[in-house]
């Protein structure tokens, strides 16, 4: 049987197996991460069909940022528990709010650590969808594009890497923190736009190197065994995910030759100031995108699940929003220590709100009418708001913002061009945030 049977007769996913099986018997390393990234890519393109994407030349703007550190709160969080809290109305039930050192801007009392550095942070206590189901409202947020059986969109952080490129090239222009299965990536884009996943930021990225019983001319062999049998089938089967086989292990092998390889170990880092982040993945997901875009990750996602507050929505937030607010205070103190704030955009969402009403369960349920996001760095003008809802916070009442325009100005901030094309290979074309409008007067 040769390799063409061998591939041709698997689905995608015996065909991510094999390939990270292959990695770990031909050149005894696992780098299951970087491979995974292949398996997909080759399942998006069995969708989207053979077509060449055909796009116009990229012209990039003036930017206020590099970098992107993308907080996403998996689940829908309560807006009036957080950012947007309404203090003596019935809506808001329990909670307190604080006064932060920011004039005019509250915070709930599940955030006394960041309300000592609102002074950095916008917060857009406007956002409004209409996409009230969680993977219809997560593809949306995450993509600018509503959820379609024909078509997988790019992320945002895909249209980041594919129109800005990448700043290190040994290292992944995007990563994904605690992100689990079934996250939209690179969509119809080619797979070199995929994001590197990693599920526990503590771990960092494992099998990255050789194990004891494979040295330096060992594996050198098994590369160019290797290179011989992906020359003879590329030159067979000129179609992308074939190309990107050889691609994949080309970058799995330079970055673990790498210096750069340390950007993923947070154990380099002094003790105090991992706990400043705390023990949650979440807050250690915070210092592990700190040292990635410090070492040029051009986009970090950090997920943190647990927001669908349908009931006991009260101590439901009293448990999840410490770790938020311990592992953004320190990421936000970090990075302004260091320098790294102003060219470092931080952005903090989720796929809708939930209402001001409570239900008999102490409960919130979803409600994409009118929620909040969070915006810090890069340029961003700190120590303010945009929009507002009503005084019970059932309605936005001033400046309302679609998904498509938070994306827009996440995008303007990068100097990405708003009205460049990309053409999917069924030839249609896309903008990285649709028709969404950059919020310009967010920026200083």
């Amino acid at each position: 049987m040769t390799l063409h049977d061998l591939i041709a007769g698997t689905d995608a996913t015996t065909r991510r197996a094999f390939a990270s099986n292959c990695a770990f018997t031909c050149l005894g390393v696992g780098l299951s991460p970087l491979l995974l990234r292949l398996g997909a890519a080759a399942g998006v393109q069995g969708q989207q069909g053979q077509g060449k994407t055909v796009e116009e030349p990229i012209k990039l703007g003036p930017a206020s940022a590099r970098n992107v550190i993308y907080l996403f709160l998996r689940g829908g969080m309560s807006q009036l528990d957080t950012f947007d809290p309404k203090p003596g109305q019935k809506t808001q039930g329990p909670v307190e709010a604080l006064r932060t050192n920011a004039d005019d801007v509250l915070v709930s009392q599940h955030f006394p650590n960041l309300a000592n550095h609102m002074d950095k942070v916008c917060v857009v206590n406007s956002m409004t969808s209409t996409q009230g189901a969680h993977p219809q409202a997560q593809y949306l947020t995450r993509t600018s594009f509503e959820l379609r059986g024909t078509i997988q969109h790019p992320s945002i952080g895909a249209w980041v890497n594919r129109l800005a490129g990448k700043l290190n090239a040994n290292l992944p222009g995007h990563v994904m923190l605690n992100g689990g299965s079934n996250i939209p990536s690179a969509g119809f884009f080619p797979p070199q736009y995929l994001a590197l996943p990693l599920d526990d930021p503590k771990a960092g990225l494992q099998h990255s190197a050789l194990p004891a019983d494979v040295g330096e001319a060992e594996f050198q062999r098994r590369l160019q065994r290797l290179q011989q049998l992906d020359q003879a089938f590329e030159q067979r089967y000129r179609q992308r995910e074939v190309k990107a086989y050889s691609e994949m292990y080309a970058d799995a092998v330079r970055l673990m030759r790498s210096s750069d390889l340390a950007a993923f170990d947070i154990g380099l880092e002094p003790g105090l100031l991992r706990s400043a982040y705390g023990e949650s993945n979440f807050g250690q997901g915070c210092l592990l995108a700190r040292r990635l875009v410090e070492h040029g990750v051009r986009f970090v996602e950090v997920m943190s699940d647990g927001w669908d507050t349908h009931a006991d929505n009260f101590d439901r937030m009293a448990e999840n929003c410490p770790d938020i607010d311990r592992g953004l205070s320190a990421l936000l103190a970090d990075l302004e220590a260091r320098g790294l704030l102003e060219q470092t955009l931080v952005v903090l969402t989720t796929e809708f709100g939930r209402t001001p009403d409570i239900d008999g369960d102490n409960g919130r349920n979803h409600y994409p009418k009118a929620y909040s996001s969070l915006l810090a760095g890069g340029g961003i003008r700190g120590g303010s708001s945009w929009g507002k809802t009503s005084s019970d916070g059932r309605e936005v009442i001033e400046n309302p913002v679609r998904i498509q325009d938070f994306n827009a100005t996440i995008a303007h901030a990068l100097g990405l061009p708003l009205d460049h094309v990309v053409t999917s290979p069924s030839g249609r074309p896309f903008k990285v945030a649709d028709k969404g409008q950059p919020l310009l007067d967010l920026f200083a």
